[in-house]
């Protein structure tokens, strides 16, 4: 009727073609076209031509057919999401998302999702990458027919990109060391820190109250000595985006060990840093909002001693340390005969490893046994530095303050270089004797000759001898 009225007016003169063709918004050669097979067919000439008709990008029916096929007999649980990446990654898949829920959903394979009301306002991202981390552990079983296991996931705020993930018997100080150890070591040193207040991040000292600031963990006392700021979560709604993950590693992360046919923990953690952790973030991840990063490169590399179990002992009478129901036998060092009764540091790193400092020194190292791996046998500080002030003879240089006695005492002798005949005092001296021994009394007693006192140096420790004739 639009189309009529605007016709009438347009041969009335009222209009241009072109007119009535933006009024109707299309072409104006579209308009002509219509007024031409309104002309020859009246109204019928109207009606749009492809209805009836077969599209020729219609998806084809056998490949709908062999995709149902497949839901129904392998990927039944699977989301429609999951079940599009796997067709396209298993069985060379090439239709669309969309059209392969549309199908599902008429199959009644599918339900469709019921619309949700809106959720509160989540909390804006980060905008560099590295500025805040989300770390925590989901305990599932992952692996069919094997107990629940506990999966440990470290992320970024900003891009919900997967930095660190494996799995464990139980989260705990090791694993929470393991990941972090992962992170620094893969991108540098970040800002902060997120996760909840489980007993191996934050001491709590009333149970539901806040976590205690200045009593610290393990963690606790390596983040801060690594200056990354340590947040605490107070409710599971806090760490929405962590969870919304889980929920996510939850629905897929089963089904994708059990196609790839994994049955162990070793080859399960094996596999989701080798394969599967990058098809993740290919997947999820997002990018962020400003260019750039936050990480910092760590070039001492202060955190494979600081990212790990630090705890004191004093050294028995046996010169061995106690730690976890073994004796850590001390070796020799340089630095003293023994170290008995010395207040150490033992280090337990993640995998297993021991070693144990004196101050900045590093005295060994040992297997989760309590096997000496290595020993220091070098010294463990710089040599001192030349004198400001030389002395014109050339003085000798100080040795190194964990040098051997016998080395050092060697390198700085005073004393070793001998005298000019003209400048020898024991020569004179010897001289003034014989010529008093030349002339005898009448009794025929020499003398009395006066005492040699003669001086040896080595070192720092001079000795006097004391000879008379």
């Amino acid at each position: 009727m639009r189309f009529e009225s605007l016709l009438e007016r347009q041969e009335g003169g009222e209009i241009t073609q072109g007119e009535a063709a933006e009024l109707l918004g299309v072409q104006e050669r579209t308009f002509r076209r219509w007024r031409d097979r309104y002309r020859e067919e009246g109204e019928a000439g109207l009606a749009d031509r492809r209805l009836g008709r077969r599209s020729p990008r219609r998806a084809p029916e056998a490949e709908i057919e062999r995709m149902l096929g497949l839901f129904r007999d392998k990927y039944s649980d699977f989301t429609v999401k999951h079940f599009h990446e796997q067709l396209g990654k298993r069985h060379g898949y090439k239709l669309g998302y969309t059209v392969t829920k549309l199908h599902l959903h008429r199959a009644g394979l599918v339900r469709p999702a019921v619309k949700r009301s809106a959720h509160r306002k989540k909390r804006p991202r980060r905008p560099l990458v590295g500025m805040l981390l989300h770390q925590d552990g989901s305990r599932h079983a992952w692996l069919e027919g094997q107990p629940p296991l506990d999966l440990i996931v470290t992320m970024d705020d900003a891009t919900s990109e997967v930095y660190s993930l494996f799995l464990v018997e139980e989260e705990g100080t090791s694993s929470t060391f393991r990941a972090l150890r992962e992170v620094v070591e893969g991108h540098g040193l970040f800002c902060a820190l997120y996760t909840d207040r489980g007993s191996h991040y934050f001491y709590t000292p009333v149970a539901g109250e806040k976590v205690s600031k200045t009593q610290l963990t393990q963690v606790g006392r390596a983040l801060a000595q690594l200056g990354i700021e340590h947040i605490a979560a107070y409710s599971p709604q806090a760490r929405g985006r962590c969870e919304r993950v889980f929920r996510t590693l939850q629905d897929r992360l089963p089904k994708e060990l059990r196609l790839a046919g994994i049955a162990t923990v070793e080859a399960a953690n094996a596999w989701l840093a080798e394969t599967y952790m990058a098809e993740h973030n290919r997947a999820l991840a997002i990018a962020a909002q400003e260019e750039g990063t936050a990480f910092v490169p760590d070039r001492l590399g202060a955190w494979r001693e600081i990212l790990c179990i630090v705890e004191e002992r004093v050294v028995g009478n046996d010169n061995t340390v106690a730690w976890d129901g073994r004796r850590l036998q001390l070796p020799q060092s340089r630095l003293r005969p023994h170290f008995v009764k010395a207040r150490v540091r033992v280090h337990a790193y993640p995998d297993g490893g021991l070693s144990v400092f004196l101050g900045p020194h590093w005295l060994a190292s040992y297997t989760i046994e309590g096997e000496i791996v290595i020993a220091s046998t070098t010294p463990s500080m710089a040599p001192c530095s030349d004198p400001s002030r030389p002395s014109p003879g050339g003085r000798a240089k100080c040795a190194t303050l964990t040098a051997p006695a016998r080395e050092a005492f060697g390198a700085a002798r005073v004393g070793t270089k001998k005298r000019a005949s003209s400048r020898t005092k024991k020569l004179h001296q010897d001289k003034a004797c014989a010529a008093r021994l030349a002339t005898t009394t009448d009794r025929g007693a020499p003398p009395a000759c006066p005492p040699i006192i003669r001086a040896r140096k080595s070192g720092h420790i001079t000795s006097y001898e004391n000879r008379t004739s």
